[in-house]
C-alpha cells in the first residue's frame, strides 16, 4: 500500500479534467486565429474563463491566465509595484517564495523598501503591527500582499480585515491553497489581485491565473501578441485552461470529509505521540493541512523514513543545493531552528480515505522511533 499525503504540493488530476484536456488536445486551432478552428478553440477558452470566474466570484474579464501560480504572484507583485511608482512593499513574513522572492528582487534591483508583517505564534498576521505601518507609511506603500491561507500550516489569514485597513492601497492575496477548499470570493474580499493555480484543485500542472481588478492595468512581464489584456502575451494554453475549468466545475473536494480525515489523523497522532506539537492548531485552518513537530527528530530523516514506508508527505522547508534549511514559516511563528527542523506537513485531499489515515498511524510509531535513534546517533 502507498499513501499520498502531499496534496498541498500537488493534487492527483481529476478524471474529468484529464478527459477534458484529452478532448481539447485533439482539436486544432490557435485561440488567437480568426478562422473557424481558431474561433472554436477560443470559445472553449472563454467558456472555461466564465466557469472559473463564477467559482471565484469575479468577472471573466478579470482573469488573466498564466503558466503557473508562481507567475501569477510575480506578475502581481512586480506589476503593481511598477504601476504604482511608490517605494514600500508590505508582505507577510510567511508568504510563499513566489511572493517573497520577487519582493526581495524589487528591493535589490528596483529600490523598493520591503517590510515584512510578523505573525503570532499561531501563524496569523499581527494586525496591530499592520495597522501601525499603514497609518505611518500609507502614502508610500505601493502594494500589500498577504496570502489567504498558508501552504505549510494551513492557517487562514484575515484578508477582509487586511483590505479594510489598507483602504485605497492595492492588496494582492495568494489564494493558491484556498481555492476550491474554503469559501472564497474575489469581489466580496475587495481585493485588487489574487493568484490561483490549476494543479492544486485537480487540474493540470503548468496553468495558473491572476485575478486582476477591472480597470487596473499593470506593466507586462511578457511582451508579444498582446493576449490576456496585453499583460501576459503568448499562445493561450487552451487544453490546460479547459482542464483547469473542468476540475473547478466538478468540485470533487468535500471539505467536511477532508476535515474529518485530518481530525481523525491528528487524534491518532496524539495517541501514539503525546509529545507531538500541532502548529497553527488553535486558529482557523484549511481542511486538509496538518503541520506537526516531533521533538528530537530531524524532518528530512523523517521524510525519507516515511517514504520508505510508502507514505508521501513533506517537510515544508526549502532545500537549496542539498542543504536542508528550517521553514521560514515556522521560524516566523517563533519556533527555534531545531524545532522547525523537526516538523512534517501531512496534507489530505479529495482522493484521501480513512484507510490512508489508518495506514500512516500504523507506521508512524516506528518511523518516529527510528528518527529519534538516527538523530541521537548524529549528535554523538
Amino acid at each position: 500500500m502507498s499513501v499520498y499525503l502531499d496534496h498541498a504540493a500537488t493534487t492527483p488530476m481529476f478524471d474529468v479534467a484529464i478527459d477534458a484536456m484529452a478532448q481539447s488536445l485533439r482539436k486544432v486551432g490557435n485561440p488567437s486565429s480568426l478562422h473557424t478552428e481558431g474561433r472554436s478553440t477560443r470559445k472553449d477558452v472563454e467558456d472555461a474563463r466564465e466557469k472559473i470566474a463564477q467559482a471565484i466570484g469575479c468577472l471573466a474579464s478579470e482573469i488573466i491566465f498564466t503558466g503557473s501560480g508562481t507567475e501569477a504572484d510575480n506578475a502581481a507583485i512586480k506589476g503593481l509595484f511598477w504601476h504604482r511608482k511608490k517605494k514600500v512593499i508590505l508582505v507577510s513574513s510567511i508568504e510563499h517564495q513566489a511572493v517573497i522572492d520577487p519582493a526581495r528582487w524589487l528591493a535589490e534591483h528596483e529600490g523598493a523598501e520591503l517590510i515584512e508583517i510578523p505573525v503570532t505564534s499561531s501563524g496569523v498576521i499581527n494586525l496591530d503591527f499592520f495597522k501601525q505601518i499603514v497609518a505611518e507609511r500609507g502614502p508610500e506603500i505601493a502594494l500589500i500582499s498577504v496570502m489567504h491561507s498558508n501552504n505549510e500550516t494551513g492557517v487562514i489569514q484575515p484578508i477582509a480585515e487586511v483590505v479594510a485597513i489598507a483602504g485605497d492601497i492595492p492588496v494582492h492575496s495568494d489564494a493558491i491553497q484556498s481555492f476550491s477548499k474554503v469559501p472564497l470570493s474575489f469581489k466580496e474580499l475587495g481585493l485588487f489581485a489574487m493568484s490561483i493555480s490549476g494543479h492544486k484543485v485537480g487540474g493540470p500542472l503548468g496553468i495558473g491565473a491572476l485575478i486582476l481588478r477591472r480597470g487596473v492595468e499593470i506593466p507586462a512581464l511578457l511582451h508579444g501578441g498582446g493576449q490576456e489584456r496585453d499583460i501576459r502575451s503568448g499562445t493561450i494554453n487552451a487544453p490546460s485552461i479547459v482542464a483547469f475549468a473542468a476540475a473547478v466545475e466538478a468540485h470533487i473536494y468535500d471539505a467536511a470529509k477532508v476535515t474529518s480525515l485530518r481530525e481523525a489523523f491528528e487524534e491518532g497522532v496524539r495517541q501514539v505521540r503525546p509529545d507531538a506539537i500541532f502548529n497553527g492548531q488553535s486558529v482557523q485552518r484549511l481542511p486538509g493541512i496538518s503541520n506537526i513537530t516531533f521533538p528530537g527528530t530531524q524532518s528530512d530523516s523523517l521524510l525519507l523514513l516515511m517514504d520508505s514506508e510508502k507514505v508521501s508527505c513533506s517537510t515544508g522547508a526549502a532545500c537549496s543545493a542539498g542543504v536542508h534549511r528550517p521553514s521560514h514559516v515556522l521560524l516566523a511563528m517563533g519556533l527555534s531552528q531545531i524545532t522547525a527542523q523537526s516538523s512534517l506537513r501531512f496534507s489530505f485531499g479529495a482522493t484521501s480515505m480513512q484507510a490512508d489515515v489508518d495506514y500512516v498511524l500504523s507506521v508512524l510509531p516506528r518511523v518516529i522511533e527510528r528518527g529519534l535513534a538516527a538523530n541521537s546517533v548524529g549528535k554523538k
